[in-house]
């Protein structure tokens, strides 16, 4: 046992990943900036970026239209795209090696029901967009993820497995009223769906200020450890042998991991496969250790959302398709690839 859990302690982190994760992080940062139905300048935007640093004073050349459309619209959904997926993208890392399931992704536990019942109820009620909207979708995922707690509970199972049913059954519930309430004010069904498919077309600075603090705290928390994940993907008695406090580290690390994608949901709408397609193709690219995957997976997961976001509102310009679909036309093929895999393993 103690030999299988040695290499854990020697091995050594590249570097490589993350500069080659950091650079391509940076080139879509550019273009998501300055591509677009408003074409700007690539070099005016570096500088443009660059006369906003602090002791630098350099002359972009954009006029008050280009800044406005680069400051006020581009950049937050740029930003805010990023957070989203290195949110979603290490959450789905988090879940995989809490649950050692590497089909896990971050809407378990019925939080994507329970998002999309909250943001239905409002869009039902004509109760308003913007953030009551996102209230009510973050309000809906955790009280999800609190009835499947409590239901888990009552069930009298703390395993994995236990959380994982009560979970499937929380989402049942919640999608049957969700699709109860849509037939009762059918005239919206076309928002509503317009909503699960994922959206960042409507995004400020303020959706950003408001999914900030939760994505910084649970990606915080979540890397913080990694390095527990890594003993438990070796075996819950060996992990308690080593003195890891396996039921804490369970814990903390669903509530962190849930609580970072009730927030991106709740700004962003429901964005599926980010949490599947980033941590592995991490892992076949980079390593199985979580000590590369969820650093390197907020990194990839930023990236990935942004270049998303970046086709879905250039492909078929001037109108948008939803993030969602962009995301499904990459990650239902990977996410069949990784069945696969499993599956002959």
């Amino acid at each position: 046992m103690a030999e299988a859990v040695a290499p854990l302690r020697r091995r050594t982190v590249r570097v490589a990943p993350f500069v080659w994760g950091v650079a391509v992080l940076g080139a879509a940062l550019a273009a998501g900036v300055a591509l677009g139905a408003v074409s700007l300048p690539v070099r005016a935007v570096v500088l443009e970026l660059l006369d906003r640093l602090p002791l630098i004073d350099v002359e972009s050349g954009l006029d008050a239209r280009q800044s406005a459309v680069l400051w006020q619209i581009r950049a937050p959904r740029v930003v805010l795209a990023g957070l989203v997926g290195g949110t979603l993208a290490v959450a789905g890392g988090a879940y995989q090696g809490v649950f050692r399931n590497p089909l896990a992704d971050p809407y378990l536990l019925g939080v994507a029901a329970g998002a999309g019942l909250g943001a239905t109820v409002v869009i039902a009620s004509g109760g308003g967009g913007g953030a009551v909207l996102t209230v009510a979708a973050f309000v809906g995922a955790v009280a999800a993820v609190v009835a499947t707690y409590a239901l888990g509970r009552a069930a009298g199972g703390r395993s994995t497995a236990t959380l994982l049913l009560a979970g499937v059954t929380v989402a049942a519930f919640f999608t049957a009223v969700q699709t109860f309430v849509q037939q009762l004010a059918s005239d919206t069904i076309r928002e509503v769906f317009a909503w699960i498919l994922g959206r960042l077309a409507t995004v400020g600075w303020a959706d950003v200020r408001l999914v900030l603090p939760f994505a910084a705290i649970s990606t915080a928390v979540l890397i913080a450890h990694r390095r527990h994940l890594d003993v438990l993907a070796v075996g819950e008695e060996e992990a308690q042998t080593l003195g890891v406090p396996t039921t804490r580290v369970r814990i903390v690390v669903v509530l962190a991991a849930t609580l970072g994608t009730a927030a991106a949901v709740a700004v962003s709408g429901l964005i599926g496969f980010v949490g599947i397609v980033v941590p592995h193709a991490i892992r076949l690219a980079a390593g199985t250790s979580y000590r590369i995957i969820l650093p390197l997976g907020f990194v990839g997961g930023a990236a990935f959302l942004i270049v998303a976001d970046l086709v879905s509102r250039t492909i078929i310009a001037p109108a948008e398709l939803p993030i969602g679909v962009i995301t499904a036309f990459v990650g239902a093929p990977f996410f069949g690839f990784i069945l696969r895999r499993s599956i002959q393993s």
